[in-house]
C-alpha cells in the first residue's frame, strides 16, 4: 500500500484544496468531507480498544490518548476552523480516506490494546520518552502551521505566501509536522504497525508537498522565496 500510494501520489495530485479540479465525480463540503474521512479514527478506537486484552493497561491507555489527541483535533476541531467557502471535496477522495482510516485505525489500536505487550516500565524507557517528545514536537508544528495557513484564507482575497517560523525554510511545515508526529509514534510504540503508518504518511505527504511547492512557484513566480525547500529545512 505504501509503495502504491507513493507512486500514485507522485503522478496524480489528489484533487482537493488548491489542487481541486473537475472530473472526480460528486463533491461535498470540505468540512463534511474531512469529518467523515477522519471519523473512523475516533469511533473505531472507542469500539476496538475496550475489546483488547491490554485495555486496562495504563501504558496502552497513554498510547491511546496520544493517538486520539491528534485525531480528535483532526476530526472535530480542524474542520470547524476551515473557511466556509473552501473548495469542495470530491466524495471519491473522502471515501478513500475513510477506507484507509478504517484499516489503519484497526492496525494501530489492535496493536496497542491487544498484541503489544507494554509494561509499566515502558513508560520510563528511552524509546517511549524520545518517541513521545518527537510526537509532541510534530503535533505542535502541525497545528501551528495549520493555524498560519487557515489565517491566510480568511475573506476572499485568494492565496497568499505564508510567512514566519518554519515557513521561511520549507513550503509545507504542516506536512513535516505530521510526518514527525508519526515518526514519534513509531518510536514510542516500537512496532511494525507504527513504522508502517509513518512510512505510509511519508509516501502520501511527500509527493503532495512537492506538488504544493511547485504550485507556489507557479502562482508567485517572482515573489516566492527561491531558498525555501519543499519539506526538510536546508535539505529537501
Amino acid at each position: 500500500m505504501t509503495v502504491a500510494t507513493f507512486v500514485s501520489a507522485t503522478f496524480i495530485r489528489a484533487p482537493y484544496g488548491r489542487h481541486s479540479r473537475p472530473g472526480w465525480g460528486s463533491s461535498i463540503s470540505p468540512r463534511l468531507g474531512w469529518f467523515l474521512m477522519e471519523s473512523p479514527t475516533v469511533w473505531m478506537s472507542a469500539i476496538l480498544f475496550p475489546c483488547g486484552r491490554m485495555s486496562s493497561n495504563p501504558t496502552s491507555q497513554i498510547l491511546l490518548m496520544a493517538f486520539l489527541a491528534h485525531y480528535i483535533h483532526r476530526t472535530c476541531i480542524y474542520p470547524l476552523r476551515m473557511r466556509p467557502g473552501s473548495k469542495p471535496c470530491p466524495v471519491s477522495v473522502a471515501a478513500m480516506g475513510f477506507v484507509f482510516n478504517i484499516y489503519n485505525t484497526y492496525l494501530q489500536i489492535r496493536w496497542i490494546s491487544h498484541y503489544g505487550n507494554y509494561t509499566a516500565a515502558w513508560l520510563g524507557s528511552p524509546k517511549f520518552f524520545v518517541g513521545l517528545l518527537v510526537f509532541i514536537t510534530g503535533m505542535i508544528i502541525n497545528m501551528w502551521a495549520d493555524s498560519v495557513l487557515l489565517s491566510l484564507r480568511r475573506g476572499n482575497e485568494g492565496y497568499k505566501i505564508p510567512r514566519g517560523g518554519l515557513f521561511e525554510y520549507v513550503s509545507c511545515p504542516n506536512y513535516l509536522g505530521e510526518m514527525v508526529e508519526w515518526l514519534g509514534w513509531a518510536v514510542m510504540t516500537w512496532s511494525f504497525a507504527g513504522l508502517s503508518f509513518f512510512l505510509y504518511t511519508a509516501a502520501n505527504l511527500g509527493p503532495r508537498a512537492v506538488a504544493h511547492h511547485d504550485w507556489y512557484h507557479k502562482q508567485f513566480p517572482q515573489r516566492y522565496p527561491k531558498s525555501r525547500k519543499v519539506l526538510i529545512p536546508f535539505v529537501y
